[in-house]
């Protein structure tokens, strides 16, 4: 152990007592501290200085009208660039912009083309057409450079697009504002129409039976007018044989005056005839009545009572009835003449005179049964004949003087109506070709309609289906929400949505550790590099082997007593770095009191894996330090996130000590977390542990056989 600090002393004492070697190692210990301090420095917020990154901007828009207003879109891209101090935005032409690109004067070009603004405007258009804004970018001057350029080209897009939006939303709001109110003016008629649409549907069988009754009907018309074509013909005979029927008619209606002339006194004599048998009926029935008065009702005997001429009375109501349909018929041919209320009243005559003949025979029943309870029924039959007498008086009275005038009457105006008909049937057949003809027309418009009806009736079941459809649309749509709803949402405040669907998410940042500047946050890997570095720097001006041939140390001896001078250098390396990071340069550190300590920590491991490698393996362990500290650079993660990284890297990432000591800083920094400060601490003590293994195990044994090959290499006196 004496040997190990004699060694340590006696190196101390050396860089003490000569100035030279005290310059040297003062500038060993302060050379990685400016290594780090320069590149924090110059990193320190290079995103905040964007302003110096020149990018050439060319507005060629040449502007459009949209719905009677001036359009330019460019020149407003254009001025809010000029109020955006970002970046170093240039406004020049396009030969000159190109030009500044290609020798480096600018690091990218904008071009705004010439149809900009128009090609914007046919968003209104059938056809819109997305604008373009052409970016070019100097990827040969810079690495970073193209990734800020293209962050402020894409954020002209996102403004204009957001400003497109913002726009375009606001009228489509507007717009849907309006149709709101409209739609809530004609709710009613919306309601009403809705309804008349679900009566549609319920009514769409009955519509369908409608159209199948409608073609059948159709159809039908057809058929009539084809059979009524079918008897034209016949109805041109008709019509002749008619003309030659209503001239004998003629004739007949002549004869037939002269027959009224002799028929009147029939008539007349047939009037009184039956008034004679009314009367004769009545004195029948009182002495029937008067010999029911007269028999004992105790002891009635048969067949001694008289009886009713039934005979008589049936005969009388048919001569009634046959003057009646006389008198009918010759009403028939003078409507506003009386004889058809005198063949009323003769109708009721022989009504009467059956009605008589009805009691008659009930009377004679009951008479011929013995009974003597005639009584009621002969009352109702004075009665009734007693009437038919007055009724038969009346009509006598009215024979001369009304009924025989009005049936001559009749007959003329007969005749006059045959004539007249007669006239008709010459006319009708003059008119049946023309008729014929009209029929054709018929027939054909017929065709043509029920082809159309049947056509119409084809294509009910679509529109059924489709009416179907609307109102399980509308079903649907009102289980979703009311037109009520629908209204209301249309009713919102356009200016408002217009900005919400302009940007309806925003980020709100929860900041976990912050750090202030980009420098802060690079340096635990410039503080880890440039301890990595001072180690390298102390291996390659120091020698481990300790040449003092008045004394002999055992290999273990030189290891740890050389490797205190080591050590120490490599703390004061630490210490300068660490301290000037937090107080001279100003870096963020939560914990600026771990920062100084982790970094304690670090170097000593860092210097105790280089020293071991050089002692073990002289100059081949110092080409091993480059190569690990190479391999550190790209694998840690210190700048870029090494799951960014090809697979390499990302595999050898656990292994590797720059991982661990830059995750210590970072803990120091933003703020330490103490389960990856202890995790992180064990894994540094590994190193160190495998550092000593590999020193102690291997530094005599690879020494010895090395020897002869270090000899051989400083004979060519360009190796020390």
């Amino acid at each position: 152990m004496n040997k190990i600090f004699s060694i340590y002393l006696q190196d101390l004492r050396g860089i003490i007592t000569n100035w030279v070697a005290a310059v040297m190692i003062i500038g060993l210990i302060v050379l990685p501290s400016l290594y780090a301090w320069f590149n924090i420095k110059a990193s320190w917020d290079p995103y905040g200085q964007t302003s110096g990154i020149s990018i050439a901007v060319t507005n060629l828009d040449q502007g459009t009208t949209l719905r009677g207003k001036d359009l330019k879109i460019g020149d407003e891209i254009a001025n809010s660039l000029k109020e955006n101090h970002n970046i170093g935005w240039t406004f020049t032409g396009k030969d000159e912009a190109l030009t500044g690109l290609n020798h480096g004067d600018y690091y990218a070009v904008i071009i705004i083309p010439s149809d900009f603004s128009a090609r914007i405007a046919t968003v209104l258009s059938t056809n819109p057409v997305k604008a373009k804004i052409e970016y070019f970018v100097n990827e040969k001057i810079n690495a970073i450079a193209p990734k800020i350029t293209s962050k402020g080209a894409n954020s002209i897009i996102e403004e204009v697009n957001q400003n497109f939006i913002k726009t375009a939303n606001g009228t489509i709001f507007q717009i849907f504002n309006k149709i709101g109110v409209e739609l809530e003016q004609e709710l009613p008629l919306i309601r009403k129409t809705k309804s008349i649409v679900m009566q549609i549907e319920a009514l769409f069988p009955e519509i369908n039976r409608a159209a199948d009754t409608a073609i059948k009907d159709l159809q039908t018309s057809r058929e009539v007018v084809s059979k009524v074509q079918n008897e034209i013909p016949r109805a041109t005979d008709l019509a002749t044989k008619g003309q030659e029927f209503a001239a004998s008619t003629v004739q007949f209606l002549e004869h037939s005056q002269q027959v009224i002339d002799s028929s009147g006194p029939v008539a007349k004599e047939m009037i009184v005839q039956l008034q004679q048998t009314a009367k004769a009926v009545v004195q029948t029935a009182d002495l029937i009545q008067s010999a029911l008065n007269q028999v004992n009702q105790e002891n009635p005997q048969e067949n001694i009572l008289p009886k009713m001429n039934t005979q008589l009375l049936a005969t009388a109501a048919k001569a009634a009835d046959s003057l009646s349909e006389m008198l009918e018929r010759l009403g028939g041919l003078n409507p506003s003449g009386s004889l058809s209320k005198s063949a009323s009243e003769l109708a009721q005559v022989s009504s009467e005179f059956k009605q008589l003949n009805k009691f008659a025979e009930e009377i004679n029943l009951t008479l011929t049964e013995g009974k003597l309870s005639a009584g009621e029924t002969l009352d109702k039959f004075g009665t009734l004949a007693h009437s038919l007498t007055n009724r038969l008086d009346q009509l006598t009275g009215k024979l001369d003087e009304q009924i025989i005038p009005q049936m001559k009457l009749a007959l003329e105006q007969a005749k006059t109506a045959v004539d007249h008909t007669n006239s008709l049937l010459g006319e009708a057949l003059s008119d049946l070709p023309k008729v014929n003809d009209v029929l054709n027309d018929a027939s054909r418009g017929l065709s043509a309609v029920v082809k159309e009806a049947e056509i119409v009736r084809s294509d009910l079941p679509e529109a059924e289906k489709k009416i179907s459809k609307l109102t399980d649309q509308i079903s649907k749509l009102e289980k979703e929400g009311t037109l009520e709803d629908l209204i209301s949402l249309l009713s919102l405040n356009y200016a408002k949505e217009s900005e919400f669907f302009a940007e309806p998410v925003t980020l709100k940042e929860n900041r976990l550790f912050p750090i202030p500047n980009y420098g802060s946050a690079m340096s635990p890997f410039f503080t880890t590099l440039s301890l990595w570095v001072g180690g390298l720097l102390l291996v390659s001006m120091l020698t481990v082997e300790v040449h003092d041939k008045n004394a002999e140390y055992r290999s273990y001896q030189v290891y740890f007593g050389r490797f205190l001078t080591f050590a120490t250098l490599a703390l004061l390396q630490s210490l300068f770095v660490t301290i000037g990071d937090v107080y001279l340069l100003g870096t963020y550190a939560v914990e600026p009191i771990k920062f100084i300590v982790f970094g304690l920590l670090i170097s000593a491991v860092f210097m105790l894996m280089i020293y071991t490698l050089v002692s073990v393996f002289g100059n081949v362990g110092k080409a091993l330090a480059i190569v690990l500290m190479v391999l550190q650079l790209a694998g840690s993660g210190g700048t870029f996130p090494i799951q960014v990284t090809p697979p390499f890297f990302q595999a050898i990432h656990p292994f590797l000590p720059f991982t661990y000591g830059i995750s210590l800083l970072r803990e120091a920094v933003g703020g330490s977390v103490g389960d990856i400060v202890i995790r992180d601490i064990c894994i540094m003590f590994i190193y160190a542990g495998l550092a000593l293994i590999v020193g102690l195990g291997l530094k005599q044994v690879v020494n010895r056989y090395s020897a002869k090959w270090v000899r051989k290499a400083k004979s060519g006196h360009l190796i020390h």
